[in-house]
């Protein structure tokens, strides 16, 4: 078989024929099994049975079953180092675990996971490219939730250019690292109140162009909608004279 038609039976295990829709929740997980059964007997050295790996992983994932994900993406992740894999599959594998760390509330290694998979990109792929971004978008999530802020605003404060000077300001990639960025601003106790403005006024520009490009109703929209609302109360309680009602 040619290469397409090999890529076409393989997406049989993620994607509807019918409706062209991938699969998720428990049938994503049933697929995973299926696909990890159909070629465990594989030589480990043989690829379909690491993407067999990667896809029990993903649909266990999917399935909510996010401890058992985890050991099957360490032990992937054991196997492509054992075996002297390229680095962009395990860069693909570590972001995997990264999300996967996360998900079980593991965030420091999360953390650590995604900032390995952020400077392997930029040795790979540059600044510029967009996985290198992806990457860095997600590092900078971590940083954030672990309440890192001031770590997060330089790094996103790098990124943020570079986003708009090659995706432009509409994109979503470009969107997500703003709205990092402006979050980063509010949630941190120690900002002044210059960072909250510039919090608030990042946040209605990142509205604006999200109803734009999204529309109103779009999941994206309406969270940069809750923010901005947030920030804006954090703001004004910030403005308000002492002892004020």
């Amino acid at each position: 078989m040619d290469l397409k038609v090999q890529n076409a039976r393989w997406d049989r295990w993620s994607t509807c024929s019918l409706c062209e829709q991938d699969y998720h929740g428990v049938v994503a997980c049933a697929l995973g099994w299926a696909c990890w059964k159909t070629y465990l007997g594989r030589p480990e050295t043989h690829q379909v049975r690491g993407m067999a790996m990667n896809m029990l992983g993903r649909g266990l994932d999917d399935g909510k079953h996010s401890e058992d994900a985890l050991s099957v993406q360490e032990a992937e992740l054991a196997m492509e180092r054992r075996l002297g894999a390229s680095e962009e599959s395990i860069l693909f594998a570590q972001s995997n675990l990264a999300v996967t760390y996360r998900r079980v509330g593991r965030l420091e290694e999360a953390l650590s996971m995604r900032q390995e998979v952020y400077s392997g990109r930029l040795r790979l792929n540059g600044e510029e490219h967009q996985s290198t971004l992806i990457a860095a978008n997600n590092y900078a999530h971590s940083l954030a939730s672990l309440q890192r802020f001031e770590e997060a605003k330089g790094l996103l404060l790098k990124l943020m250019p570079v986003a708009r000077r090659v995706f432009g300001e509409s994109n979503d990639l470009t969107l997500k690292l703003r709205t990092i960025y402006a979050t980063a601003l509010y949630y941190n106790n120690g900002a002044t109140l210059d960072e909250l403005r510039e919090a608030v006024t990042m946040f209605e520009d990142i509205e604006r162009i999200a109803r734009r490009v999204l529309g109103g109703a779009h999941p994206v929209t309406a969270n940069i909608e809750i923010s901005l609302r947030d920030a804006r109360a954090v703001l004004r309680a910030r403005e308000a004279p002492p002892g004020s009602a």
